[in-house]
């Protein structure tokens, strides 16, 4: 491989000939090869945003030059289509401020500039990173990447699955089945019921998601190193917020204390919280639907889902609810990200939280996992959900607690020795009724009507 010489304030290092990255990235490089977990993509392009507007905002200050302004804007936007994502090889495991990644992005910018000028007209710290800190632009980048992955990938899968939760609730409003409660039978209620329970909670997750989300709009920049703004021009904050509104049609806006902004990472785990809520959900969703699908014969059976692949490589013809599977051990996983989030954004030290990269990671990762697990789990399962009425009904008639119904008429001790004296002799409850004289056959038909308990 062949090489070239950078320099930083420590000294002169080799980097790749055609790499775009520079000094401080290649130390990193090397310093911390630490598993295979590297910065999300999504945290460069929010930085390559932040430079942008950066770049711009120091413009209308006057602090830097059209010429400089146009270049970083120039390649800002070539990295934030795409053209550029293997110059960012950084490990999530490095300096806790993500001050590496940061000079990452701004050494790429730099270096890519100066090949399109043709000479070397911009500096990495001096102009990219003009007006900046890490300390303000890395957890800037943090709520960008973060809410720009809720608002475009994982808000429009949860509403597709509520979509398809809430056809299945009409399409299956009238059928009655048996509820169970504590795992053991209890009174009736329809499938469509049941089912609008699981739309339910995806929407009460949905707002908190919303709602938790827009702390997230509050940007550090113009803190600079500890909150106060050093090396950065008057109302900068106001003037970059602004620029970075404009370019996403997003409404970003200063951190009103920029003190908090640096040390607290609290937006991040509030928002991360209402994530765990929704895997949470997720979760029970994905539990009820296996468990009603058990059998086919042997299990409660009262729906049926889509047979996607081949289930055991020594059965024949089994299958399994993989989606179920897949979505609940994703469940897991996002609740594993948020306990790591709520003990790293506690360790906020003075002036500056130094767990920043493990915060973003595991926020993107818990992102990804909602977002495609939801797309998967709809497809290839929810939109398929038969129900199945002949089970759903055995079921129903073959249940106990229907006798809830008749203590009104009976009373309850005596709706309970029913219950118990059917269940001794394996009667139904109308034979129990009739066995041990407390109704008559046409009183009990009177009385005991699933219909009317819904």
């Amino acid at each position: 491989m062949e090489y070239r010489i950078e320099q930083d304030s420590l000294g002169k290092v080799q980097v790749p000939a055609d790499a775009l990255w520079g000094a401080q990235t290649q130390r990193s490089f090397k310093n911390f090869q630490i598993s295979s977990e590297k910065m999300p993509l999504a945290v460069a392009y929010a930085l390559a945003l932040i430079k942008k507007a950066a770049a711009l905002a120091n413009l209308e200050c006057g602090k830097l030059s059209p010429e400089k302004a146009n270049l970083i804007t120039q390649v800002a936007d070539e990295i934030l289509v795409g053209q550029h994502d293997e110059a960012f090889p950084l490990s999530v495991w490095q300096t806790g401020s993500g001050t590496q990644t940061n000079m990452n992005v701004n050494e790429v910018i730099a270096n890519r500039a100066n090949q399109l000028a043709g000479a070397k007209v911009l500096h990495p710290n001096d102009d990219v990173n003009m007006s900046q800190s890490s300390n303000d632009t890395f957890p800037s980048a943090m709520h960008i990447a973060s809410l720009s992955a809720i608002n475009q990938q994982l808000l429009p899968e949860l509403e597709a699955l509520m979509k398809s939760f809430k056809q299945l609730e009409t399409k299956y409003q009238s059928i009655i089945k048996i509820g169970r409660t504590h795992l053991q039978d209890a009174t009736p209620l329809t499938f469509g019921q049941e089912v609008s329970a699981w739309r339910a909670m995806l929407e009460e997750a949905q707002q908190m998601i919303i709602e938790s989300s827009k702390h997230l709009y509050q940007l550090a920049l113009g803190g600079t190193a500890v909150g106060t703004g050093i090396n950065a021009p008057e109302d900068f904050d106001q003037v970059i917020c602004r620029k970075i509104a404009q370019l996403t049609a997003t409404p970003y806006k200063p951190a009103p204390n920029k003190f908090q902004a640096l040390s607290s990472k609290d937006s991040v785990a509030f928002a991360h919280s209402s994530l765990k809520v929704l895997a949470t959900s997720l979760m029970k969703i994905a539990n009820d639907i296996r468990f009603l699908a058990s059998g086919p014969r042997c299990g409660i059976g009262e729906i049926v889902i889509p047979a996607n692949e081949p289930g055991s490589s020594i059965m024949p013809g089994k299958v399994n609810p993989t989606q179920c599977e897949a979505l609940t051990m994703l469940a897991v996983q996002v609740m594993a990200n948020d306990t790591a989030i709520t003990i790293a954004a506690s360790q906020g030290n003075f002036q500056l939280n130094v767990y920043m990269p493990l915060l973003i990671h595991n926020m993107m990762q818990s992102i990804r996992l909602l977002s495609d697990g939801m797309h998967s789990f709809n497809q290839h399962c929810v939109t398929g959900i038969d129900a199945n009425p002949t089970k759903m009904t055995e079921n129903l008639q073959n249940s106990l607690m229907l006798v809830t119904c008749l203590s009104p008429t009976i009373g309850y001790e005596k709706a309970a020795q029913v219950a118990k004296y059917a269940h001794q002799q394996g009667l139904t409850l109308k034979e129990a009724c009739l066995a041990q004289n407390v109704l008559t056959a046409e009183e009990f038909e009177q009385i005991c009507q699933p219909e009317q308990m819904i």
